[in-house]
């Protein structure tokens, strides 16, 4: 088993991602889950395609990104992450807000994501830095609370336990 942790940069809000092994998480194991999503990737990876079969299920056609050497003609995992941040933050912003009695300062906000993918420092293959902006909320501390509950922003920042296996 190993775990996916971040580190921040004191500069700007972001995170480096790099793999190492542990025995022992402090979030959720995966046994604790509340709901599962299910998806599967076929084809050529980032030039082949991803379908969602859960509810009304979700089937996109993923393509390198130009920046990458490839097309740009399609969809790629790290536009797809930067959605999922993106809804989930601004989820956990209205939820604190709501908790704090400030539902009004976040009906109107907007999150900003962006996920870049690059060479990192440390280690061999492909690093991510995720940049969140939240647009419409000038209270700080609002914006503290949802980057502790929202899932990505703690998964990013304290690990998340991943196992991987054969099919």
């Amino acid at each position: 088993m190993f775990t996916i942790l971040a580190r921040r940069s004191s500069v700007l809000p972001r995170s480096v991602f790099r793999v190492q092994f542990a025995s022992h998480r402090t979030l959720m194991t995966l046994e604790d889950h509340k709901y599962t999503a299910h998806a599967t990737a076929s084809g050529q990876g980032r030039n082949g395609t991803v379908k969602s079969n859960d509810d009304i299920g979700l089937e996109l056609r993923l393509a390198m990104p130009k920046s990458l050497g490839g097309k740009g003609d399609g969809q790629n995992p790290e536009m797809l992450l930067a959605m999922g941040y993106s809804a989930c933050f601004l989820g956990a912003l209205q939820m604190v807000a709501g908790q704090q009695g400030k539902t009004a300062l976040a009906r109107d906000a907007k999150v900003h994501a962006q996920v870049h993918i690059g060479k990192p420092n440390d280690m061999a293959g492909f690093g991510l830095s995720v940049e969140i902006q939240v647009e419409g909320v000038k209270d700080q501390a609002l914006i503290d609370g949802a980057h502790a509950a929202c899932p990505y922003s703690r998964a990013f920042k304290h690990g998340a336990e991943v196992k991987v296996s054969q099919a």
